[in-house]
């Protein structure tokens, strides 16, 4: 690939950004304070001392309280995209529970690719598997919205492959959100919010509060906060379907309610030793909607919906966590620790202003028809629960004149999927279910099963089944010399469904001087097929060249799949390699540069969606006898390479009254499937996974985010600015190849204390109102109403939008 033009762009951003720092320096006083990524120390990377973001021998990005409070979204995963590049979270809607949780990502991967880590301990996944085309197809990630930003003290991204130091999922990096321990102080937050179209109304408050545990330094610190979101719509005027043309569609943010409640704590049992505690619970109620049924389609009843129907698919979330553990300080400087995590997703849906056809027209015994259906159901549950024991210890090994920093320690951990069957009218083909009775509509057409928008969960694909797997883990760090930090690290992981793998990495450190310091790694890599992948499956409607169908997610050994060949998942391999570059030239300055690649064999995917021949054939054989339009299964294949360059640079620069931090964060990346194979005789490889699902992976995701920022400070006056740049996007599944521009967001805040403890600001979010362009050549979806983007919408359709922020403490 050609790479020049993108690394002139970022050393002319770089050149600006050290001029700037020279200029504003030489007005600086030599006393001035150190960068607030300089004073707070990170733990993620290396398991030795701590560091701060920059001494550590891999990219890490510090996030802290001050940003969290500033950025203006209140959501952690749109909140994460406006402050790191490497992170994105694409806007979805018309894909069911997708609309509800958001896939999360980092560095254009996969949202199962990235680990997700609350002080330090994994975090459990989510129920939900996103099936539609979006971002993060054919994966369960982690909900990230299911953590409050009350609860938080600041968030670390670890930019780097970290599998053998944390264990699978590690691929794209690792996440740790580290929560508020304070004591003796009650923090209290409200927002309110609006577009600039008059609808998304946001009303938010949040509530913190520390209290000392005992005389040695015990606490416990509670988060309790609710928010309430206005639905928006941006859909067109439908003049397909309907005469005369009105929007029937719903696209854009849905209705949401969210409540939570966190705590974080510890408890020192004597001068060596500690139990501490955290975890949350989270439920969130939230609205969305499918396709529009116009009235002459065989899937309404114009008894009942003469003009059409739109149907609503209400998701209800609910999320628990919480950890356990004991910490002892040993002899010689060595610590041990100890702990036991269990956290839960479900996921529940409910179908409404809707109804089963087949239960209409189902003929009666004795003659006639029932012409009654029910017109909601709950169409079933997903739940997810992982249960992580941990036994950890580490401290320094001397060896001759060589101090090595050594941690080891023992995982186990047990993943359990559970589906939920609907309520029989949500997936029933008929009162009976029995195939062998005919029932048509009065066209002719043979009437749908289930409930219509998200048809239920049926007993066959209910399940309850899960896995375990062990590992061991070895960690060293140590510095040979001062100038240099080199570390190791190895582990061992066993699963009690696939197989057992070994993963490894290298890290190393060079500061030459205190201004210049390089820092390299190589490690490999894997992740286990999670158990939704291995036991979802479920039966949706999707549009097929512009028809409704009846779409069947096959689970892996089930009849479908054994009659295409597919074999069962088996793990993703990755190697990971970077090398960066960290300037500090003068005291309140510093550049970072970082280029890395990852290579990932048998990348586990979302199979295309596999229809019949025209006129018959080998596909059609097999699918016809399940009375399915088509079929699409999770398997392993295609190979895929990412490469990319991240740029930070900051300057603090201190006046007599003010004082100016500015910031620039320039993130490049390229991922490319370089190899697409199959185990099928029926299916080659580009069969299985077509071009738009290469489309998806090598374009869904903008290959350029920069991210670009000035924070000004005079007396009580609070003024951010930040711009983001979101590079082109692309897809191509639902209509010819669309591209959407490249859109630079623009948001400002102005805050002012009135003392040093409560603040008012206001804000304003994408300032001037950028959206994406409009569909320049959808074929028919225009005409549907989709008026701009669908399958990836990293910046949404909602435009600008206004806010009122207060925050106290006492």
């Amino acid at each position: 690939m050609t790479r020049a033009p993108q690394f002139k762009r970022t050393m002319l951003a770089s050149a600006i950004l050290l001029l700037a720092a020279q200029t504003a320096t030489a007005q600086t006083s030599t006393d001035s304070g150190a960068k607030a990524d300089e004073q707070t120390v990170v733990v993620l990377g290396s398991r030795s001392v701590a560091k701060t973001a920059l001494d550590t021998s891999s990219p890490v990005g510090l996030i802290g309280l001050k940003d969290l409070q500033t950025a203006g979204p209140l959501e952690l995963g749109k909140l994460l995209q406006t402050l790191d590049p490497s992170f994105n979270f694409s806007s979805t809607f018309i894909s069911d529970g997708t609309d509800s949780i958001r896939p999360a990502t980092l560095r254009s991967l996969g949202p199962d690719q990235v680990l997700v880590l609350i002080n330090g301990k994994r975090r459990h996944q989510q129920a939900l598997v996103n099936v539609q085309q979006t971002i993060g197809r054919g994966s369960a990630g982690t909900d990230i919205n299911a953590i409050p930003l009350g609860a938080i003290h600041h968030i670390e991204v670890l930019r780097d492959g970290a599998a053998a130091q944390y264990g699978s999922d590690a691929i794209a990096g690792v996440i740790n959100i580290v929560l508020k321990s304070n004591t003796g102080e009650t923090s209290l937050s409200g927002q309110l919010g609006t577009t600039s179209e008059g609808d998304g109304d946001l009303y938010s408050a949040s509530a913190n509060r520390g209290f000392a545990l005992g005389e040695n330094g015990g606490y416990i610190n509670l988060t309790l906060e609710g928010r309430k979101r206005g639905e928006t719509n941006r859909a067109g005027p439908d003049s397909l379907r309907v005469n005369p043309p009105r929007v029937t569609q719903h696209i854009g943010d849905s209705n949401t309610k969210d409540g939570y409640l966190w705590w974080n704590g510890a408890l020192p049992i004597d001068k060596e030793s500690e139990i501490y505690a955290f975890g949350g619970v989270s439920k969130r109620k939230s609205d969305s909607y499918g396709f529009f049924r116009s009235a002459g389609d065989d899937r309404t009843v114009p008894a009942v919906y003469p003009n059409g129907f739109l149907p609503a698919i209400s998701t209800d979330i609910k999320d628990a966590s919480f950890a356990f553990g004991y910490r002892h300080d040993l002899p010689r400087d060595w610590k041990a620790d100890i702990s036991i995590n269990y956290g839960q997703s479900e996921l529940a849906f409910h179908e409404s202003n809707s109804l089963n056809v087949s239960y209409w027209y189902e003929p009666k015994p004795g003659g006639g028809i029932y012409a009654d259906s029910p017109r909601e159901a709950d169409t079933g549950t997903l739940k997810f629960s992982q249960l992580t024991f941990n036994a950890d210890v580490k401290g320094p090994v001397t060896l001759g004149n060589t101090v090595v920093s050594l941690a080891t320690g023992f995982e186990y951990r047990q993943d359990n999927y559970q589906i939920i069957a609907g309520d029989p009218v949500s997936y029933q083909y008929g009162r009976t279910n029995n195939p062998a009775i005919a029932i048509t509509t009065p066209s002719g057409a043979t009437a749908a099963a289930g409930i219509q928008g998200f048809p239920g969960y049926t007993p066959g694909t209910a399940v309850d089944s899960g896995r375990h797997n062990i590992a061991l883990f070895l960690d060293a760090e140590t510095k040979p010399v001062d100038t240099l930090t080199l570390g190791g690290a190895v582990r061992y992981e066993k699963y009690s469904d696939f197989g057992s793998t070994v993963t490894g990495k290298l890290s190393g450190r060079f500061d030459p001087t205190k201004e210049v310091g390089f820092r390299a790694s190589l490690s490999t890599g894997f992740r286990a097929p999670s158990v939704q992948q291995e036991f979802y499956s479920s039966v949706s409607t999707n549009l097929n060249n512009g028809v409704l169908t009846e779409t069947l997610t096959a689970r892996q050994g089930s009849t479908v799949t054994q009659a295409f060949g597919i074999k069962p998942l088996k793990e993703e391999t990755s190697t990971n390699g970077s090398m960066g570059v960290v300037l500090r030239p003068v005291k309140n300055f510093s550049l970072t540069a970082d280029v890395y690649e990852i290579k990932i064999k048998d990348r586990i995917v979302f199979s295309s969606e596999i229809a019949p021949e025209a006129g018959g054939g080998p596909i059609a054989n097999i699918l016809k006898p399940l009375g399915v339009g088509q079929a699409q299964f999770f398997t392993n294949a295609v190979d895929t390479r990412t490469r990319g360059l991240d740029v930070v640079a900051e300057n603090t620069t201190k006046f007599d009254a003010s004082t100016l931090v500015l910031s620039g964060q320039l993130g490049f990346n390229k991922t490319e499937v370089t190899k697409r194979h199959s185990t099928s005789t029926v299916l080659s490889g580009e069969k299985l996974f077509d071009q738009s699902q290469v489309t998806l992976i090598e374009h869904g995701q903008p290959r350029k985010h920069h991210v670009v920022a000035a924070d000004y400070t005079i007396g009580p006056w609070n003024l951010n600015t930040r711009a983001n740049y979101y590079g082109p996007v692309e897809a191509s599944n639902f209509s010819p190849l669309q591209k959407w521009d490249a859109r630079w967001l623009v948001d400002a805040t102005v805050r002012y204390g009135f003392s040093k403890r409560t603040f008012l600001s206001a804000g304003v979010n994408n300032a001037f109102n950028q959206l994406p362009n409009l569909w320049a050549n959808g074929g028919d979806f225009p005409k549907l109403g989709f008026t701009r983007c669908w399958e990836t919408c990293p910046i949404g359709v909602n435009g600008r939008s206004f806010y009122v922020r207060a925050d106290t403490a006492f």
